[in-house]
């Protein structure tokens, strides 16, 4: 990697001792730009400034965290986006626990969530989702809750998954999870299965989503154990015992606050409702230009999404260009607050996936957060339910092209509000009208879940090379880690670490 000297810089204000030469005693302070105040920007500022960096965050909205907020609904202080953290890996519990939060971590309540599959009895067409796959994809075809969601006929062609050769879907360069799971286990598995799953996750149709990407690991054990299905149990039975998420009591926007407290502790200087107009390279060093101002730096961390941070790298790093990412999905979250005692029973487990083909419902998802988080529960007492419904499923490039109907982010408030009055009751099994509402909200993001489409390890890798180029910069954020802040906590830190010691 590219090392260039640190040039001499001091501390604003700080003056050297009487009669010496500055130049010889005073210890030099090398500084960083961070321009992204989401969770990867305000990682990459802690460890920054934990390696003895004066660190400098501008964010271009109101507040930090991005999409691990908080929003109050009929007084509650809930989840504006992420609500839990896979625990696949160590990465975001070690950080909790370095912030003081060990003790807030939390499992959901034992139960699962359902699948709602299409069928003119929607009672009858939902079961609970089969526990024991990944991504919807099934690591025993025989249980009895598989064949009864993709019917005899789709267990059957799934069966086949046990004797097809692997052939080239374990070799070729780029293939799409839904290629793979169509070729392995058929139609039925992919559609009734892994699809609405893979919606939920990722808002996302299978066929386009990279299978490295969103699922580490499986074509190579596809190869070494020669079926799917067996790929998908060795790769569960290597996964941590135990929930394969986890949450905070109090809501994951308390780690978003605990990382912006954390920061200020350490003299780091946010600047929120700074929007960058433009960066350059200023000898070996940083200028950035945001709301009138210029801020200078040794090093530049940039932690917003893949378009803006490519478009203002233009000048700097034009090979980025090639590797300009699409802005992402939008979607809509409604959350509503309800008086409703019959929800006691939960009806429907933690939530309920949708399936695409389900006519009666427009939601992807809705989860039951009550439901899922003793915490909330305790707070809410009997009753009261919260519920979150989430809207903007992707639809396959087929569709898309002769799709008008308005996106999730262009639907009005009150809109939504009725559509998710309606899909909840739907789902389910109990009538929600407008008297039950305690309060409701809306909350839009866009490009929040960067799509890993076919080709997106190529894009990352492009984009890698072409920022390890140039002395001082970094990159990160969902749109090159991947979905989640399991893997956005990793990445990043990985990141600043090889910059700190680039320095």
């Amino acid at each position: 990697m590219p090392h260039r000297p640190v040039l001499p810089h001091f501390a604003a204000g700080r003056k050297p001792a009487p009669g010496t030469d500055p130049t010889e005693t005073a210890v030099p302070v090398r500084t960083a730009v961070v321009i992204g105040g989401g969770i990867s920007g305000l990682i990459a500022a802690r460890d920054l400034a934990r390696s003895g960096l004066s660190v400098t965050l501008l964010e271009a909205g109101p507040e930090l965290g991005g999409c691990v907020g908080t929003h109050r609904v009929a007084g509650l202080a809930l989840d504006s986006g992420a609500e839990s953290f896979a625990t696949r890996s160590p990465a975001v519990a070690d950080l909790v626990a370095e912030l003081g939060l060990a003790d807030a971590v939390v499992s959901p309540i034992p139960g699962g969530a359902w699948l709602q599959l299409p069928g003119e009895d929607v009672a009858a067409a939902a079961q609970p989702m089969p526990q024991s796959g990944m991504l919807g994809i099934p690591a025993d075809l025989r249980t009895p809750e598989i064949v009864k969601a993709i019917g005899r006929a789709g267990a059957a062609r799934a069966a086949l998954d046990k004797v097809l050769p692997v052939g080239g879907l374990a070799r070729r360069e780029s293939v799409s999870l839904g290629e793979v799971v169509r070729a392995r286990m058929g139609e039925a598995v992919l559609r009734r299965l892994v699809s609405p799953v893979v919606g939920g996750v990722y808002s996302s149709d299978p066929d386009v989503l990279d299978v490295d990407s969103v699922a580490p690991g499986l074509r190579a054990a596809l190869a070494k154990h020669g079926s799917l299905a067996a790929a998908v149990a060795s790769l569960r039975a290597a996964a941590p015992a135990g929930s394969a998420v986890a949450g905070l009591a109090g809501g994951m926007g308390m780690l978003s606050r605990a990382l912006e407290e954390d920061l200020l502790a350490r003299g780091v200087k946010l600047e929120t409702g700074t929007a960058v107009d433009a960066v350059d390279r200023a000898g070996d060093g940083w200028t950035v230009s945001a709301s009138g101002r210029t801020f200078s730096a040794d090093a530049l961390v940039m932690a917003t999404d893949g378009p803006a941070a490519v478009d203002l790298l233009a000048a700097t790093v034009p090979e980025l260009a090639a590797a300009r990412p699409g802005p992402g999905p939008g979607v809509a979250l409604v959350t509503l607050v309800v008086d409703q005692p019959d929800l006691d029973a939960h009806p429907r487990g933690t939530g309920v996936l949708v399936a695409a083909e389900v006519d009666a419902v427009d939601a992807k998802a809705l989860t039951h957060a009550t439901a899922k988080w003793q915490w909330l529960a305790d707070s809410t007492g009997p009753g009261t339910h919260v519920l979150r419904l989430s809207y903007g499923r992707a639809l396959s490039a087929a569709a898309a092209a002769g799709d008008t109907r308005p996106g999730p982010v262009d639907r009005e408030d009150d809109d939504l509000f009725a559509q998710a009055l309606a899909d909840a009751s739907v789902l389910l099994q109990v009538p929600l009208g407008v008297d039950d509402v305690v309060g409701w909200d809306v909350v839009r993001w866009v490009g929040a879940l960067p799509s890993a489409a076919v080709g997106h390890r190529d894009r990352v890798a492009s984009v890698r090379a072409a920022v390890e180029q140039v002395p001082g910069l970094e990159v990160v954020g969902a749109w090159l880690a991947g979905t989640g802040l399991a893997a956005v906590t990793t990445d990043t830190r990985a990141r600043i670490r090889g910059l700190v010691e680039q320095l």
